[in-house]
């Protein structure tokens, strides 16, 4: 798998690549990152790429020629490939969005900035835009790195662990269950005493339990009742009749 990142600022992206997980998972060629800078691409002694917009307004806006040119040099045309632009204006990218994106051989994001991108950008890459959330940045490389580090955790071997890709929240529509590590007590507050039991199944059934009324607690829209197992429904219903999920 590719990301092919189109942007005026690479440097962001190197430091955060030479870090964990994500850097080993490219040092061991399980996935791949272009960094394209699209000032590269323009036509005058200035390199310029952005201008004021038609119709008059604030700011200044990305002109079309050099992302256009910066795409059209991406290797592998005939290549399974997803365009994404960032923009708060986008579809909001979720953990289901994610794994929607393993389906492509490569995805390339093109990163805003300043007011915002030439339409024709989008219309001739036939590009989706994206929206990290509710906010709006200086451009769109740290939500370009989001994207990135979501979806590459998710393709196989980057992650030690399968498992840990599967109990986390977002994947079946439940947070993740509270975490201790030692000291047992800390500052007088203490581990739950079933996670010293050495008893997994009453540790497995306390999991559950919390992750679940934790869900409801913060995140009531994640729920699904349709794709939780039969454990899992007995547990959401028991705790509802307790009117524990106020």
């Amino acid at each position: 798998m590719i990301f092919s990142v189109l942007t005026l600022f690479p440097e962001l992206f190197n430091p955060y690549f030479n870090c964990g997980v994500i850097g080993k998972g490219i040092e061991k060629k399980l996935f791949e990152v272009d960094l394209i800078n699209f000032r590269d691409f323009t036509s005058d002694n200035y390199k310029t790429v952005d201008d004021y917009p038609y119709g008059g307004g604030d700011g200044m806006i990305l002109k079309a020629e050099p992302i256009i040119r910066a795409f059209e040099s991406l290797k592998g045309e005939r290549r399974n490939k997803k365009v994404l632009i960032t923009s708060p204006a986008g579809r909001l990218f979720n953990q289901d969005f994610a794994k929607s994106l393993l389906a492509y051989e490569e995805v390339v994001i093109i990163c805003g900035r300043y007011e915002g991108i030439d339409e024709r950008v989008r219309i001739l890459t036939e590009g989706e835009e994206v929206s990290v959330g509710g906010y709006v940045l200086t451009g769109g490389e740290l939500p370009a790195l989001i994207i990135i580090d979501s979806v590459a955790r998710l393709v196989p071997g980057v992650l030690g662990s399968l498992t840990s890709k599967i109990d986390e929240s977002f994947e079946r529509s439940l947070l993740e269950y509270p975490q201790y590590t030692r000291p047992e007590v800390f500052r007088e507050v203490s581990v739950p005493d079933v996670l010293l039991s050495g008893n997994h199944k009453l540790i497995n059934r306390w999991r559950k339990e919390k992750s679940i009324e934790k869900t409801i607690r913060k995140r009531p829209d994640l729920i699904n009742f349709d794709i939780l197992n039969e454990e899992e429904k007995e547990i959401y219903t028991k705790l509802k009749k307790e009117n524990k999920l106020r």
